[in-house]
Parts: structure tokens; sequence; C-alpha cells
């Protein structure tokens, strides 16, 4: 046994000495200068601002359908790319966004439609997933839904059993 160890301890120090060659003679200044450049852009990232990133609707009356344009413009130094809109739910509807790219500077928007369904205060988030540096953005509406005055008050429990043939 200690033979062994005695014979894998002097292959090891055989390679481990072995090496003579510097590993900094190997490197490319080019490839350094090259690879410093691309990882200080790969910093800046698009930043997206908007104009307003909630919108509030007041007072609707239920199934009263509504809409606004949320505005933004890419204010970072790279090309800001908006490649997908969804909300909470199917009661909001994200639609019309520029799916190319928005150089700096630039600006776009997008329309969400509401369908006004609900009770009392209701709020929707809309999320935009984007090449920013968190990846994703948010805006939100809201509103407070109104009963419609048009629709028939019924109360749970007010029907009437009446007994057949009479």
């Amino acid at each position: 046994m200690k033979k062994a160890i005695l014979a894998l301890s002097a292959l090891c120090l055989v390679a481990f000495t072995s090496c003579k060659e510097d590993a900094t003679s190997k490197i490319n200044s080019e490839n350094v200068a090259a690879a410093a450049e691309r990882d200080a852009s790969s910093a800046d990232f698009p930043v997206i601002t908007f104009e307003e990133t909630e919108h509030d609707f007041g007072t609707i009356v239920n199934g009263t359908p509504v809409e606004t344009k949320f505005k933004y413009t890419n204010t970072g130094k790279t090309p800001l790319v908006v490649s997908n809109i969804k909300s909470t739910c199917g009661c909001t509807v994200p639609s019309d966004w520029n799916r190319n790219p928005l150089a700096p500077g630039e600006s776009a928007e997008f329309t969400v439609k509401f369908n006004g369904k609900g009770a009392n205060q209701v709020q929707k988030t809309v999320t935009l997933t984007t090449n920013t540096e968190k990846g994703s953005e948010t805006v939100k509406i809201k509103a407070f839904v109104q009963p419609d005055p048009n629709a028939a008050n019924k109360k749970a429990g007010t029907a009437s059993i009446q007994p057949l043939g009479k």
C-alpha cells in the first residue's frame, strides 16, 4: 500500500512540474480587447419609459367596454424589442403593438381593451415581455364597476314553487 501511495505521489509531482510554458504567453491581446468591448456593450440594455404605467377608467357601468393606449419610448442605448404582451385574464386584451426593434429615442404604443365586467374596484395587470434588463415590464388598468341599473334585480332565494295541476 505504501508503494502505491509513493508511486501516485511521484506521478502527481511529475505531472504538476512538467508544464514549463507560461499560460500568459498563449493569450491573444486582440481577443481580450474584443471580449472586454463585448462585455461592456452587453451591459447597455434598452430602457422602456411609459407616459403612464397605470390608467384609471374611473367609474363605468358593468358590461361597458373601454380601451386605452399605453405609449412608451426606448430611452436606452440599444434597440428595444417587445416580443409579447399579455394580461392577467381574458377580459383585458392587449393589441396593436410594434413587434419590430425600436431604436433608441423612438416611441410606440399598444392598445388595451377591457370588457368592463366586474363589481366594485377592478384592477388588471398587463405584462410586456421585453429585452430590458428585467426581461418584463408591467402596466395596469383600473376602474370602479357599478351594477347596470337596467339589469333586473334578482335576489337569490326569491323563486317560488307552484304545485302541478293547479
